[in-house]
């Protein structure tokens, strides 16, 4: 079996999963159910701000909007549409978005670099001790569903199959239901 991981928004995986050129996607939106079958990740995943660790933030344990006023952000821009629009509510104009990137590495080097501040999921940057990072997640919570996807009529290969019967059989492990 070979891995080729392909990252971006969802308008690319699944204009790559249309195109045949995919088998499987996996997605922070809930998928178009005429086109796409799908299975739930057992986990969620949360948003929250990367920010340098000596960073006068850093030493709040949660991130409030108010907190993001005036900041240089960087985060993607179906995020920035999507979900921190909604979390942010009527104070999201209040929000600055200094650039966006579709891969939050990518927006994680300007934040390393002291040019801003990234709203990104809580495990696509490295913030361990030695990263000089760190991740507060936001208040409210703003949780995240995870889908694996694929083309509602398609003929899988042997083994695209079987990894599609190993991915159910493992996450009903971890529901519990076997």
């Amino acid at each position: 079996m070979h891995f080729h991981i392909t990252s971006g928004d969802t308008e690319q995986v699944t204009e790559k999963l249309d195109k045949g050129l995919l088998d499987f996607a996996v997605l922070c939106d809930a998928p178009d159910p005429r086109k796409y079958d799908s299975i739930l990740f057992p986990e969620t995943d949360i948003w929250g701000l990367i920010l340098p660790e000596d960073d006068e933030l850093a030493k709040k344990e949660t991130i409030r909007v108010d907190d993001l006023v005036s900041l240089p952000l960087f985060t993607s821009e179906q995020g920035w549409e999507g979900d921190i629009k909604s979390w942010a509510g009527d104070r999201f104009s209040a929000l600055r978005l200094e650039g966006s990137s579709r891969l939050a590495y990518n927006a994680s080097l300007f934040v390393r670099e002291g040019l801003g501040y990234q709203l990104t999921f809580r495990h696509l940057v490295d913030t361990s001790a030695e990263s000089g990072l760190v991740f507060r997640p936001l208040s409210p919570t703003l949780e995240v569903r995870l889908y694996l996807i694929w083309n509602r009529y398609q003929a899988f290969t042997p083994i695209a199959g079987r990894f599609l019967s190993q991915v159910r059989a493992s996450f009903a492990a971890q529901r519990g239901e076997g």
